[in-house]
């Protein structure tokens, strides 16, 4: 199980939920109305659920991808903690984890 906080773009916490292990950060994201679209539908095919990482607990996430580095190029207030939330799968290993949505995030889906 994994403690997330997720945080607006202005580092306000908004929720903070238990999620199983097994589950993508998208879907644990979505599911508590947060403001990520994931157009693709996790299939990184787009950079929709670009978030960022909690300086500390960026480490303790695999390493993105080099098509995951590639699409983040195409997202917009991207830091060095930024991540594809449909690319982080939650583990045990994982008891915590603090994501905050970048600025200018637009969900045109209306969640």
């Amino acid at each position: 199980m994994t403690r997330v906080t997720f945080l607006s773009a202005d580092g306000e916490q908004r929720s903070e939920v238990d999620a199983p292990a097994g589950h993508r950060l998208l879907e644990v994201a979505q599911n508590d109305g947060q403001p990520l679209e994931g157009t693709c539908e996790g299939q990184m095919a787009c950079s929709t659920c670009h978030v960022l990482i909690a300086a500390e607990d960026f480490g303790k996430l695999p390493r993105a991808s080099e098509m995951e580095e590639d699409l983040l190029d195409l997202a917009s207030h991207v830091t060095r903690y930024s991540r594809l939330a449909c690319q982080i799968e939650l583990t045990d290993a994982i008891d915590t984890l603090t994501v905050r949505m970048p600025g200018g995030v637009k969900n045109m889906q209306g969640r």
